[in-house]
């Protein structure tokens, strides 16, 4: 079985989640891979809605592997359920338990009023081992490997995050929360949940200005604004921005900083290579490339920037970009410690953007 990507972890934990919003519970979950947004809503789900309040007190058990064993989980699953047509018994940590290969013999011969949950977090299975091919061959069982998103699937994310609430959301406040929070799901789901307390009822659309007095990411100063002065060269605003950085260092972290400014150049160089080829075969720089194509080549989280990448393209022509990502490498490793002397991170940032300028 190839890797899941996020796309078809989104699509499979949808269509797990509709199964058991019918009703339908499986023997046994495993839920596992590197991403446990997934795994936690699923399991949350099953403990809150397989059995009513008067049946969980007797039937549903939660344990945790540092605490437990293969045998012991085994014994729990085999136990029938008392006045409820079933148990849940939930493992979370599972990756922690000892023992744990007894998990694939009971699935061998599960006992069909046991629901058993097996949260397997932060790892994939190895799926050539015997214990998986026991667990997923179980029948009746439900799977789910959940990958890591990219930088450029979260937006798709969490538009849907927001749609489900019946609400639209502005490109700028996608990627200020893409900025600020990055790809760890169960927090970006945690501010959202906050965000939606505090909004007026009726409230449509989510805007940047939402993002900046609720969860408190300035719309001004952020990784989106000086990646956005940089494209232009308007390096005085960018040095604003630095200064502003420096001067709050916990909300804007050097590497994060790094990290995004890394992949925006990456996008611009990209861009430029595109543009090259198209020259070399005698046509326009960008014909054929509408911003819809500019937005799936760079995977940009909407159309809307690609007119960013056009000019940022222009003003930074491939040998200096490659310079620039040089440079980038080089303030990482500061970041780090290495060869930065007595400069802090708000006088590397500086540096850094003043190299830029004059490049």
């Amino acid at each position: 079985m190839a890797k899941q990507n996020f796309r078809d972890t989104q699509q499979a934990a949808g269509r797990i989640l509709a199964e058991l919003k019918q009703g339908r519970y499986a023997p046994l979950y495993l839920l596992s891979g590197e991403e446990g947004f997934y795994t936690d809503k699923i399991s949350a789900y099953i403990a809150a809605h397989a059995l009513n309040d008067s049946e969980r007190e007797f039937n549903q058990t939660v344990v945790y592997g540092k605490e437990t064993d293969g045998p012991t989980v085994v014994s729990l699953c085999r136990r029938y359920p008392m006045m409820s047509q079933r148990q849940v018994v939930i493992v979370r940590e599972a990756q922690a338990m000892r023992n744990f290969d007894a998990l694939g013999v009971y699935a061998q011969q599960p006992l069909a009023s046991t629901v058993l949950v097996i949260c397997y977090k932060g790892k994939s299975f190895d799926k050539r081992s015997v214990v998986y091919k026991q667990l997923a061959g179980c029948p009746g069982a439900v799977v789910l490997e959940a990958s890591t998103p990219r930088d450029y699937e979260m937006e798709g994310w969490m538009r849907d995050l927001f749609a489900a609430r019946g609400c639209r959301i502005e490109p700028k406040a996608i990627q200020m929360l893409a900025d600020h929070l990055g790809t760890e799901l169960q927090k970006i789901d945690n501010e959202v949940e906050k965000l939606f307390t505090r909004l007026p009822d009726g409230t449509q659309e989510i805007t940047a200005a939402h993002i900046e007095q609720n969860i408190g990411i300035s719309k001004d100063y952020n990784n989106f604004e000086l990646t956005r002065a940089l494209s232009e060269r308007n390096m005085a605003r960018a040095l604003t921005i630095a200064d502003h950085f420096a001067a709050n260092p916990k909300d804007n972290p050097l590497p994060a900083t790094l990290a995004t400014l890394f992949h925006h150049f990456q996008r611009i160089v990209t861009l430029g290579i595109a543009q090259w080829e198209n020259r070399k075969q005698g046509r326009p720089a960008m014909t054929g490339l509408s911003e819809m194509e500019i937005a799936r080549l760079l995977k940009l989280p909407a159309p809307f920037f690609a007119k960013e990448y056009i000019g940022a393209a222009a003003n930074y022509p491939n040998a200096k970009v490659f310079t620039i990502l040089g440079w980038l490498r080089e303030f990482d490793m500061k970041s780090k410690g290495m060869n930065a002397g007595s400069a802090d991170d708000g006088e590397l940032l500086r540096e850094l953007i003043l190299r830029i300028a004059m490049l």
